[in-house]
């Protein structure tokens, strides 16, 4: 099956995964806020959440998002995410180019069939 979707960023640790997504199955003019979603899965509660984008910042070297929820900084070899509510820090491995199992595309799928 094909995917209607691309990961363009995912950011992993043993209890936290982090990506961006693109969304491959819209037209040309859908709002951006519907072609990109940033998505936050909690491993050990096996929630998923969409993070609310609000601006990015970019350098050579460093990558920052700024969400609802926390902020994200990044590189290409690990990031942080910093949440803003609880202000918990999870440290995590820049996953980006390696392949994704069935498990994180189920994730994905699953989530665009959410109404």
């Amino acid at each position: 099956m094909l995917a209607n979707y691309k990961i363009l960023y995912r950011f992993e640790n043993a209890e936290t995964l982090i990506m961006e997504v693109q969304r491959l199955d819209l037209p040309d003019d859908a709002d951006i806020a519907q072609i990109y979603h940033w998505l936050y899965f909690d491993k050990l509660s096996l929630s998923m959440v969409k993070l609310w984008f609000r601006s990015m910042d970019s350098s050579a070297e460093i990558e920052e998002r700024y969400f609802e929820q926390g902020y994200l900084k990044f590189s290409e070899t690990e990031a942080t995410f910093i949440e803003k509510y609880n202000s918990s820090q999870h440290k995590l491995a820049n996953d980006s180019k390696l392949p994704v199992n069935e498990e994180i595309n189920r994730l994905i799928q699953d989530y665009f069939k959410q109404p």
